[in-house]
């Protein structure tokens, strides 16, 4: 069956047809077009999408959305942006999958993957997820839009970083369930408080299908302020964390060398299993998923085998293996996506549990701090002592409360961008040692891990 056709497309958005055609995909962007694609010509700040409609078609798409007449096969619409959420909704309209919202100021994107891996592993159904980190008012509907109508279910990643956006977004996606792995401070410029991210946060709930099960971190400081918005949509409230009360329980939990052992309490029973990732905040995730499989009737034993062949993130978590010259090897840990103060503490820790002789911490500065910015970078020094980091590069401006806190307590420099902390990086980098690399992704940090480790493991 084709993804969609060119009359479903014209019917879903208000839109006219130029000729018949069949669509596979869907894309916004010319340069992830492909064979038997859609392509929508979306008009951004910066350019128009219809500028590239030719080079589109070169690559292989079958028909467009336009807001002017083409050659091409083509729908023409008012307004390609509306057009593309208005597909969106039409593809949420006509499944029957059961749908499950991601947020959190940390652990979107893993708990995202790793919920789908989970659901993938125990039915015969396709599980259609969003892709990279589309979550936003364009990447969501997005999502929706190249979701076959046959799915079993969906795992849709939503993200904000202002008041009205999480709202917005869930009456789109309308989940059966919602799940909210963790808030902390990102995003803090555009908030007046950690608790305003928290509502923010809380919006998704908004959009629950009834009957539609919310669930949420025991753990969190937040956690009576989400389980009160929760329940004001909601009766079906599940909780997962390490808290005594938490309905999906870590009983124990133990580093191997490939990940974690775990043991967790269900609603229904208890389930031991090797969870393939490293770090407390990976276990967080884990019970997340649980929680999200048991509530939407998955398979728990499948899951927990997809949890233990979980594939590494690159840019959240990949852990690379490189051989050292002259003998021996160091790992680098793969944080380089993003980093808040939540996220850059939890990877810390990541570091310090390694049974290495040297740990290297190449942390880029946080973005969209606002005037929280220098509290929270300076905030990273107790971890950083904590966890025996030997060698610091600290990357960028904001980054100075921090370097003059730790300056004479351990070895330290401080630089202006990636590519001076990429050339301390591999002086540093020696036999039995651990890098982490860990920043706001616009800092691109990125380089150097392709740099050494040189595309491979």
């Amino acid at each position: 069956m084709s993804l969609w056709t060119s009359d479903a497309i014209a019917a879903a958005t208000k839109g006219t047809a130029s000729a018949p055609f069949v669509v596979d995909g869907v894309a916004f962007d010319s340069r992830e077009v492909g064979p038997g694609d859609l392509f929508i010509a979306m008009k951004g700040e910066a350019t128009d999408g219809h500028k590239f409609v030719g080079n589109a078609f070169l690559q292989g798409a079958a028909g467009a959305i336009t807001s002017q007449p083409i050659a091409n096969p083509h729908v023409l619409v008012e307004d390609t942006t509306s057009a593309l959420i208005m597909l969106g909704a039409a593809a949420r309209k006509r499944t029957e999958a059961k749908i499950i919202g991601v947020t959190g100021s940390v652990g979107k994107t893993g708990t995202k993957e790793a919920l789908a891996a989970a659901l993938a592993r125990g039915t015969q159904r396709h599980v259609h997820r969003s892709v990279k980190s589309y979550n936003n008012h364009t990447g969501v509907p997005l999502s929706l839009a190249r979701m076959p109508a046959d799915s079993g279910f969906g795992v849709l990643e939503m993200g904000m970083n202002h008041s009205g956006e999480m709202a917005a977004l869930t009456q789109l996606v309308r989940p059966h369930v919602a799940i909210i792995t963790w808030v902390a401070s990102a995003h803090r410029a555009f908030f007046a408080s950690e608790s305003d991210i928290a509502e923010a946060k809380a919006e998704i709930f908004q959009g629950l299908v009834p009957g539609g099960t919310a669930i949420i971190p025991r753990d969190n400081a937040h956690y009576d302020l989400l389980h009160n918005r929760a329940r004001d949509h909601t009766t079906e409230i599940v909780t997962f964390g390490r808290h005594p009360s938490a309905d999906v329980r870590l009983i124990d939990d133990l580093p191997v060398a490939n990940g974690t052992m775990i043991t967790a309490q269900l609603r229904k029973g208890e389930l031991h299993f090797t969870l393939n990732q490293h770090g407390s905040h990976w276990v967080s995730n884990a019970l997340a998923v649980l929680a999200a499989v048991e509530a939407v009737g998955g398979d728990m034993a499948s899951a927990g085998l997809a949890l233990g062949e979980l594939e590494q993130l690159a840019g959240r978590g990949a852990r690379h293996r490189v051989k050292i010259d002259g003998g021996g090897a160091a790992i680098i840990i793969d944080e380089s996506y993003n980093a808040n103060p939540a996220s850059v503490m939890a990877t810390l820790a990541v570091l310090g549990a390694e049974d290495v002789s040297h740990r290297i911490a190449v942390l880029g500065e946080m973005r969209e701090l606002g005037e929280s910015s220098e509290l929270l970078h300076a905030s990273l020094a107790p971890e950083i002592l904590r966890n025996k980091v030997d060698t610091l590069i600290l990357v960028g401006e904001a980054m100075a409360p921090l370097a003059k806190l730790l300056e004479g307590h351990v070895d330290l420099a401080h630089v202006a961008d990636a590519d001076a902390a990429l050339a301390l990086a591999k002086e540093h980098v020696v036999s039995d040692s651990a890098m982490l690399i860990k920043g706001s992704n616009a800092l691109g940090l990125a380089k150097l891990v392709t740099a050494l480790t040189n595309g491979r493991d």
